[in-house]
């Protein structure tokens, strides 16, 4: 009985073995974001984004002849919902890497999962301080809010010299948020700017009646919100009806069209500073923006070019793996590992521009801009580039 518990022991031993040691097939790319939750106003425009990459890049001859395909998980807008999302792709989808999640907060508590899985990630939206450090499988292709926020508030001062007095405005339950206003309330403070309120709300808030209270009796010039499409697009619009007359600058939860349906006419004069631009001159971003357009009918968002660029990543790395050693006879853990290498290593031609990464997983990233809304109706604007 022994001999055979001993055999079972070892057989038990080598299916294991086998298991781990699992062949790639098809190169499966994983992708966790929020279709559905209060997030999915910017969630719904990544996964646009990349689904446009697999069909666009497939048609160009894949992985060096071989189609790739993605795997789509609802990474929803709180915590659990990004964390189920990477369990699923990692351990049910066995996928090579993970563009994901929506949110800086979700990256904050999915990452170190796949960090421990060693799984690369490239976040496509994650934004603020401290991202690319959760470990050595973390990138970003979305440039760090301390860099890009600061322009926003310099072209508002370019645009009235006058303003003097600053009330902010964030979402103190999103990690994003709280990253940002702290950025925001340094780069005001180094123009010279007074910030006359600090005003706190929560991403579910609907009524923002107090908030907007106190920034009027502040007698500010300017408001800057940092919060998401629909908590946010509501306080522009608040703030607009109860009387506020100064500009606002929108932080980067506030850039997507779907905010246009909140704030109605009243987004109208938003300013937003932007890691993307239809715009943006190379020969990538313009083949981008032309099947766009033919596809879509309208100019492609920032969310969606920054997806886009993720899936792109993963591809052609997969493509500079397969040149040396095809995938298929890769061992899908030693695959992970030699991805999550070649992303940090390889220099990518996207509708970003160039970038490359540093050996924390930044996004290297050199071109950024800033936006106002301009609105033709109530639903329909668009994001008009400010030199």
């Amino acid at each position: 009985m022994k001999r055979i518990t001993q055999g079972a022991a070892l057989i038990t031993a080598g299916l294991i073995t086998i298991a781990a040691a699992q062949k790639v097939t098809t190169p499966t790319i994983g992708i966790a974001l929020a279709q559905t939750g209060n997030v999915a106003l910017l969630g719904q425009e990544q996964v646009i984004g990349a689904k446009f990459a697999e069909k666009y890049l497939n048609a160009r001859g894949g992985i060096n002849g071989t189609p790739f395909k993605l795997v789509f998980q609802d990474a929803g807008g709180d915590e659990n919902g990004a964390i189920n999302a990477f369990q699923n792709l990692i351990n049910k989808d066995k996928v090579v890497g993970i563009v994901g999640p929506t949110l800086s907060q979700q990256a904050f508590a999915a990452d170190p999962i796949a960090e421990r899985a060693k799984i690369p990630v490239l976040g496509p939206s994650n934004t603020a301080k401290g991202i690319p450090e959760i470990g050595d499988f973390i990138a970003r292709v979305s440039a760090p809010i301390a860099v890009v926020a600061p322009n926003a508030v310099k072209q508002a001062l370019k645009l009235d010299p006058k303003i003097k007095k600053v009330a902010v405005l964030y979402a103190q339950n999103d990690a994003f948020s709280v990253s940002e206003t702290g950025t925001f309330q340094e780069t005001a403070k180094a123009q010279g700017l007074s910030v006359t309120t600090v005003q706190k709300f929560q991403t579910t808030d609907t009524d923002f009646t107090t908030q907007v209270t106190a920034v009027l009796n502040s007698d500010a010039d300017l408001a800057i919100i940092s919060g998401l499409a629909a908590d946010g697009g509501n306080l522009v619009k608040q703030l607009r009806q109860l009387g506020f007359k100064g500009l606002i600058v929108g932080g980067n939860g506030l850039n997507t069209s779907n905010m246009f349906p909140v704030c109605q006419k009243l987004c109208d004069g938003v300013i937003i500073a932007q890691a993307y631009s239809p715009a943006q001159p190379s020969a990538a971003n313009q083949v981008f923006v032309k099947d766009y357009r033919a596809q879509y009918k309208k100019d492609p968002p920032q969310f969606a070019a920054q997806a886009y660029a993720g899936v792109q990543v993963m591809v052609e790395a997969l493509r500079a793996i397969d040149r040396k050693k095809k995938l298929n006879t890769w061992d899908l853990d030693d695959l992970r590992v030699a991805l999550n290498k070649q992303i940090l290593v390889g220099k990518y031609k996207t509708p970003l521009g160039d970038i490359s990464f540093d050996k924390e997983g930044e996004v290297i990233q050199k071109d950024f801009y800033v936006a106002q809304i301009k609105m033709k109706d109530a639903k329909n604007g668009s994001f008009v580039y400010l030199k």
